[in-house]
């Protein structure tokens, strides 16, 4: 009887002991794939940074060049640089296109962008679903000459600035080629446009051969939304 209850008991034992090392095992399995994962970011070569552009921005007058740099497997952070110019379609919401008129000169001016992006799957490199949260500043300016009662310019001229400070939340993807380095970056999103505007407005009577121009103030803040595709460069 005592010998049968020692076998009992070592039988249990030597369960307890397998499950406990199989469960290590599996744990141990997620914890290998995750440090790999780390160890072939430090080490593999493999795509870390990204250069690209954003071809629908350059109708709506804006053209900057992205750089990514990705800081981890998961994160990476993008930063923007580039200038504004005419817009030949505006946006969506209160953001007209800029008018053709022989008296409007268009400048450009500096317009910046800064991220950081949270890539939703694992991967070596830069691709995946991800969520993206940034901030942007771009100025649109433009001079318009005045007229005299003749229509003729007078030399003078008033200036119409838009400055727009963005807070944006996107959620994309991005794919690298199978086959090269080049890859496309899609992504929507909504945000929050702090507006200081001052807009210029040329009326002509046609009847009395006047000119006048009306200048207004706006400082608020309106909800944007966002749609486009970059086209990018990773090395």
């Amino acid at each position: 009887m005592e010998q049968r209850r020692m076998r009992t008991w070592a039988a249990w034992v030597l369960l307890l002991t397998c499950g406990a090392a199989s469960a290590q095992e599996g744990h141990t399995k997620v914890l290998l794939h995750k440090d790999r994962l780390a160890a072939e970011w430090d080490t593999v070569n493999c795509v870390k940074n990204v250069l690209k552009l954003n071809p629908l921005l350059f109708l709506r007058g804006e053209v900057p060049l992205y750089y990514e740099r990705a800081l981890s497997h998961r994160v990476s952070v993008e930063l923007a640089a580039g200038f504004t110019g005419r817009s030949y379609i505006g946006g969506l919401g209160d953001d007209p296109p800029d008018p053709y008129s022989s008296g409007m000169r268009m400048r450009h001016r500096p317009s910046a962008h800064a991220g950081i992006r949270w890539y939703l799957t694992d991967d070596l490199e830069p691709q995946g679903l991800y969520m993206h949260g940034e901030f942007a500043y771009l100025e649109h300016v433009k001079d318009i000459t005045l007229r005299d009662s003749a229509g003729q310019f007078t030399g003078e001229s008033l200036t119409d600035r838009r400055v727009y400070n963005d807070l944006r939340l996107f959620i994309g993807y991005q794919r690298l080629s199978s086959t090269s380095n080049w890859l496309w970056d899609a992504y929507c999103g909504a945000g929050f446009r702090n507006r200081a505007i001052h807009h210029v407005e040329e009326h002509v009577d046609t009847v009395d051969r006047h000119w006048s121009y009306e200048v207004t103030e706006t400082h608020d803040g309106v909800p944007v939304i966002f749609l486009g595709v970059k086209v990018g460069y990773g090395f």
